[in-house]
């Protein structure tokens, strides 16, 4: 599906923590952010939390970020999740980042 109208593009930064990593977090995230049309990025960071950087309608948008604070693969328990809503946009692809 292709997006004609731009306002309707959404773009946010996450924080995931909990057991997050060494629970393949960012290949499920890749896998969910895919199957949504989803553009961006996941990345491990040094304390041991996830960050994501997402792009997608907003309703693609709430539903990933809905999945994400369920736990992308039951290994992982996401304990918090921090979003904030910023003006940068993804334009394609969803990998990882390190």
């Amino acid at each position: 599906m292709v997006l004609n109208v731009n306002d309707n593009i959404k773009t946010v930064k996450m924080n995931a923590s909990g057991r997050v990593q060494g629970v393949g977090f960012r290949w499920a995230t890749i896998q969910i952010a895919e199957s949504l049309d989803i553009s961006g990025w996941v990345k491990n960071e040094p304390d041991g939390s996830v960050s994501i950087l997402a792009s997608g309608s907003h309703e693609n948008l709430d539903h990933f970020i809905e999945k994400i604070r369920q736990s992308p693969t039951s290994f992982a328990k996401v304990r918090s999740l921090q979003i904030n809503y910023i003006a940068k946009r993804v334009n394609k692809g969803f990998n990882v980042k390190y």
